[in-house]
């Protein structure tokens, strides 16, 4: 009987790590899920693309991107905009766009904003339609699959769109 319950608490372990069955939450440690500030760590990351795109009326297009090159820290802003106007934005419909260095600190703070969040298998989702944002996270040891990021919560995403819109000024 001792035996049964062992292999009983073994397998419920084993079940709990692998994760739910296809349809579920995919949380398990077999999902392919990675959180930053746990997996990923700060010198882990070498791309961050944030991309929101509006195709109805006032078409916009806002992509925000933080990068490392040659050992710095860079970030760079493209908005978009054609005011009273349809259908998607083009390099023409550029209104404000820069690359800025970034300090460790500001470097700091970034990650500070993804810390938390997690990053799960790249799915292609055009065909939904949304308007975004469309979030990818590229990482050393990422082997070009698991970039898909979600923040926390809204509200950490708004404190970073909220530090973009700091950083593009």
């Amino acid at each position: 009987m001792k035996k049964i319950v062992i292999i009983a608490i073994c397998l419920a372990m084993v079940l709990s790590l692998a994760g739910c069955a296809k349809g579920g939450s995919g949380m398990g440690l077999f999902s392919g899920e990675k959180t930053v500030g746990k997996q990923i760590r700060k010198g882990d990351i070498t791309d961050f693309y944030y991309t929101y795109s509006n195709i109805n009326y006032n078409a916009f297009y806002q992509r925000y991107r933080f990068y490392t090159e040659d050992g710095k820290f860079m970030f760079f802003h493209e908005t978009r905009e054609r005011k009273d106007e349809y259908g998607p934005t083009t390099e023409k419909d550029v209104t404000k766009t820069g690359t800025v260095e970034l300090t460790d600190d500001q470097w700091t703070a970034f990650y500070k904003l993804l810390e938390g969040g997690t990053v799960v298998k790249r799915s292609e989702s055009a065909a939904s339609g949304g308007s975004g944002p469309w979030l990818y996270l590229y990482w050393k040891g990422d082997k070009g699959k698991i970039q898909e990021f979600t923040f926390t919560s809204l509200d950490r995403r708004g404190e970073f769109e909220e530090f973009c819109g700091s950083l593009a000024e």
